[in-house]
């Protein structure tokens, strides 16, 4: 897909994200593994393990892999940001998936400035799907 980062395609394995270019308009998913567990639906919780950076950046605004943690939470009900909520569910439990968010599907113009991130930047995310009930 044009422009995507590349990232390691190994579920599990702790992310390395390279740049080439500008960042792609509007949200862009692409699935680099392809699990076989349940399907994550609207309104299940699921267990993940992601990895974020801005783009173009190296360093990790955040990274459950790094605190070696993964985190739960609802999906597809407005408790992550929209760029989440969107492209999550319809994937598989076993799934890596590499997120490209722009602001108005993230943090919106406002950005997360204590995390290093500004109102105009697009967000990455890679994602493990860990779990779903």
């Amino acid at each position: 897909m044009a422009n995507m980062p590349k990232v390691n395609a190994e579920f599990g394995a702790t992310p390395s994200i390279s740049f080439d270019g500008e960042a792609p308009a509007g949200l862009k998913v692409v699935e680099l593994v392809e699990g076989d567990g349940p399907m994550v639906r609207r309104g299940d919780t699921v267990t993940v393990n992601y990895h974020g950076v801005v783009w173009g950046k190296t360093d990790p605004f955040d990274s459950s892999f790094a605190r070696h943690q993964p985190v739960s939470f609802g999906i597809g009900v407005g408790q992550v940001i929209k760029g989440w909520d969107q492209t999550v569910p319809g994937h598989n439990v076993g799934s890596r998936l590499v997120v490209s968010i722009p602001p108005e599907y993230g943090y919106g113009s406002r950005g997360v400035p204590q995390a290093g991130i500004g109102g105009g930047d697009t967000l990455v995310f890679v994602i493990d799907i860990i779990s779903t009930r």
